[in-house]
């Protein structure tokens, strides 16, 4: 089942609409999925040389400052901090891999939800709306945001199954299928040094795009072979620093829809889910086509 939203504004002096129109778009898709929510907020890029990394902690009464006052000294920077519910982001002047490792030296029990310029992952068990209430999605800013609401029918309902996932910088992935082959590309990919720490095949497809991308392969290229690759049935949604893309499976039996004006690309699995949208009786709406991938921004 489950569903999947995005949202990327062509305007950037749109980006304080982008929390409002999302959160409506989230909360349409909760008959599809009532487990569990999450996003991938892009925009709100810190200061040139440093990058974001967004961390979870299961209380919501953990010492976040404390934690970026130590991240400050191990970079020899001031570390930038911002607390949403139990999620924290720490901007601070390192590179991906000397920050993964800080994470894990000053304290193991910390889940890094993603790591980049540009993104932010947040995601919770519950209803979508639940998830739009506890982290106020409707007061964010950005330039584009993808989402997905879960029917955790393989696996349990957990917070480490819930999508986004992200397996490298500013790239995450949400899936609405199933993968018959991602025990297979599980092993290949964690022998060329891409991390999945979850059971769901969709951290499967997003590690495999990710390794695709350190090969030399741009983002198109990338889900061009995931047509090859990737066995079984599935609805992507990708998004990047830049923009983001959709493919389906040459079969196409998830259901998608988009719809384009001069503000705004959408993304849904339903129609209902972009009924609201300003300007959505003028806009151009379209099924898109089995095995054809889709790109806005610069995601190329």
């Amino acid at each position: 089942m489950c569903g999947i939203v995005g949202l990327y504004l062509k305007k950037r002096d749109l980006a304080g609409e982008i929390g409002e129109l999302f959160s409506s778009m989230l909360i349409c898709m909760s008959d599809r999925g009532p487990d569990s929510a999450g996003f991938a907020l892009y925009g709100n890029e810190p200061p040139a040389g440093y990058i974001k990394v967004t961390l979870r902690h299961e209380g919501d009464d953990y010492d976040w400052q404390v934690l970026a006052d130590r991240f400050g000294d191990r970079f020899a920077c001031e570390a930038e901090l911002q607390i949403n519910a139990n999620y924290a982001v720490i901007a601070v002047r390192a590179d991906e891999g000397a920050l993964a490792r800080a994470v894990a030296d000053i304290d193991p029990a910390l889940a890094i939800m993603s790591i980049g310029r540009s993104i932010e992952i947040l995601k919770e068990i519950g209803s979508p709306e639940s998830i739009v209430d506890r982290f106020d999605i409707r007061s964010m800013r950005g330039t584009h945001i993808i989402g997905h609401t879960r029917m955790a029918t393989e696996s349990a309902v957990t917070t480490d199954g819930s999508h986004p996932f992200s397996t490298g910088m500013d790239l995450c992935l949400v899936h609405n299928g199933s993968l018959s082959n991602h025990n297979r590309l599980r092993g290949l990919l964690e022998r060329a040094g891409i991390e999945i720490r979850t059971q769901n095949d969709s951290e499967v497809a997003a590690g495999y795009l990710m390794w695709r991308m350190q090969q030399g392969d741009t983002l198109p290229e990338a889900l061009e072979a995931a047509l090859e690759d990737l066995d079984g049935f599935y609805t992507f949604a990708i998004g990047t620093a830049e923009g983001f893309a959709v493919l389906r499976d040459p079969i196409a039996c998830k259901p998608a829809v988009l719809a384009e004006t001069d503000d705004y690309v959408a993304m849904a699995s339903e129609f209902q889910a972009l009924a609201d949208l300003p300007g959505i009786d003028e806009a151009e709406v379209w099924e898109p086509k089995p095995a054809r991938v889709y790109t806005w921004g610069e995601a190329n």
